[in-house]
């Protein structure tokens, strides 16, 4: 019996053909990804779930209980799962160039580096490459860049692990300018400023950071600082700062951030907030005060802090910034005149004016030499200023001009400043976020010829283990939504900072029972413990612990990018 004209044997072909292909498609895997039974901590701030994550490509594309097949899944029972952490002041702008794997973050859950205090990688005059390139220290690399943008795009395509972001720094704009010197920019000076700060932020910078106690970013008066951020502010961006002061005039500070953001029309952060030196400790009430009256003004003020009771920067906050301008070289020069020597000494012996003195903050014997450049004086590294002026027979003010002029730098230095309680009660603010202040390192090759701080190693690691888990001071949920969705916001960045669907896959992997800092300062390069797995744009970049070597970190670009003509 012949078949009907519609059943003819090419058309039953081909509808088996199209049944078979419908049957392997929903055999194939829905995801390339599933991380199945863990405790999710979604960034929101809201207590956890137990459930699974699917990832597709470089997206969460569905969060709960998940059915269907993955390419892979990992399994996170008795795990947490959350959004990757942001980094709100990472110093990885070098290391990241000479070793793109940022292990000593992505192995605390780092999986953004936010850059950018006072000091950025761009823009950049060949007058700057040039000093730039002289002063390098251990990390040597060819500057191969000029504009924020273009560093932000460099790193992109050579490949590191983590997302990276930065803020175009005010000193850095008005170097570019004005060159190292104190002086006030002319009005067309200042528009050519201005013009570059719209330019950073048409790159994607986050807006304008400052960072007010080094020179020649302390040379900046209030206004110029406005200007500047209300370039940021019309395209978006915010303003972030290291005030001007951190100890003796810490409230003056705040005031001054408060009205830049008041005046300009940005949303302001304070970096590492801090109260500095034992006499201004108690100090800590009076600035949440403020803060809070602004907030409640309706201002967005917001502060990130690093975990510890020592800083780390350089023996030129043990110095008057006037004896320092005109650059490093300028600055070395003056320390060889025994008039100014003499000077400068008497300063540094007193609290500071018109500066910021973390000499007389913390003592000579609260200061740990951590960075040389000169290989003769690295054994000198982990010594304290006092130590080495007994071991030289000088003062400490003499053997500290001694080691700026026979370095050739600032020299890298610890200061312990802090008090432990203001730290505990720091961690416990609704509007801290939480950043390194530190560049992101490995306990190898030329990493190990300088110390550095433990907060290189240990700063998240050490809220989630020490003030989270064994202190009670705040809840995991509420942590995770301090390194997660409340930085993300206040940078204004979309589609990261949440366990969301649609939202970028940077989700770690760690166990609240055993994560912990290692890093001492005495042993500083020792990286943290009990983050399992960080997924950066859906790609593993640690797997049970172990990097993988894997480098798909992307520019995270602000508001204004591609906008801000």
């Amino acid at each position: 019996m012949a078949l009907p004209r519609r059943f003819t044997p090419s058309l039953l072909l081909l509808c088996s053909s199209m049944l078979l292909s419908a049957t392997v498609a929903a055999q194939a895997p829905a995801y390339d990804l599933i991380i199945r039974g863990g405790t999710l901590y979604d960034g929101s701030g809201q207590p956890p779930v137990v459930g699974d994550v699917a990832i597709k490509d470089d997206r969460i594309v569905a969060v709960g209980k998940v059915a269907g097949t993955a390419k892979s899944e990992v399994q996170a029972k008795g795990m947490a799962v959350a959004p990757g952490f942001i980094n709100m002041l990472s110093w990885a702008t070098e290391s990241l160039i000479v070793d793109p794997k940022s292990q000593s973050d992505v192995r605390q859950g780092v999986t953004l580096e936010v850059m950018g205090e006072g000091w950025s990688m761009g823009p950049l005059s060949p007058t700057m490459k040039a000093q730039e390139t002289e002063r390098q220290g251990d990390l040597k690399f060819p500057i191969e860049w000029t504009s924020l943008g273009d560093y932000l795009s460099y790193l992109e395509k050579r490949g590191v692990s983590t997302n990276v972001a930065s803020f175009v720094g005010a000193a850095t704009v008005r170097v570019h300018e004005l060159g190292e010197g104190d002086v006030d920019p002319t009005p067309a000076q200042l528009t050519r400023m201005r013009a570059l700060v719209r330019q950073a932020m048409n790159e994607g910078a986050m807006g304008v950071g400052s960072s007010l106690i080094y020179a020649p970013g302390s040379y900046a008066e209030t206004d110029e600082l406005v200007a500047l951020t209300s370039e940021a502010a019309k395209c978006g961006g915010m303003y972030i700062s290291h005030m001007r002061s951190e100890g003796d005039r810490l409230e003056e500070a705040v005031d001054e951030l408060i009205a830049i953001s008041r005046r300009s029309g940005a949303p302001a952060e304070i970096y590492h907030l801090k109260m500095a030196g034992r006499s201004n400790w108690g100090k800590l009430d009076a600035v949440v005060k403020k803060i809070e009256a602004a907030r409640a003004a309706g201002q967005r003020i917001t502060t990130d802090m690093y975990t510890y009771t020592a800083g780390a920067t350089g023996l030129d906050a043990a110095m008057p910034t006037w004896v320092q301008a005109g650059g490093l070289e300028s600055w070395i020069e003056r320390l060889k005149d025994p008039a100014i020597r003499a000077r400068v000494a008497a300063e540094m012996k007193k609290p500071g004016s018109d500066w910021e003195n973390l000499y007389f903050g913390a003592g000579a014997d609260k200061m740990i030499l951590s960075g040389f450049k000169n290989e003769a004086l690295k054994p000198l590294t982990g010594k304290t200023l006092a130590e080495v002026a007994v071991m030289r027979g000088k003062s400490s003010e003499e053997t500290a001009m001694d080691l700026v002029v026979e370095d050739g730098s600032r020299v890298g230095t610890v200061y312990f400043l802090m008090s432990e309680d203001n730290v505990r009660k720091q961690v416990q603010l609704p509007w801290m976020s939480f950043g390194s202040d530190a560049s992101s390192q490995a306990p190898e090759g030329v990493f190990l010829k300088s110390g550095t701080h433990p907060r290189t190693y240990g700063n998240f690691a050490r809220l989630l283990g020490r003030y989270v888990r064994d202190e009670h001071l705040i809840s995991l949920e509420q942590a995770v939504y301090r390194l997660t969705t409340l930085p993300a916001s206040n940078l204004g960045i979309k589609d990261r900072g949440a366990l969301k669907p649609g939202y970028y896959a940077d989700v770690v992997v760690f166990d609240p029972a055993t994560i912990a800092d290692l890093s001492t300062f005495e042993k500083p390069h020792q990286y943290s413990i009990g983050m399992r797995d960080v997924f950066v744009n859906g790609v593993a970049v640690l797997r049970s612990g172990e990097h993988s070597g894997a480098t798909p970190g992307r520019a995270v670009r602000g508001a204004g990018w591609n906008r801000c003509e």
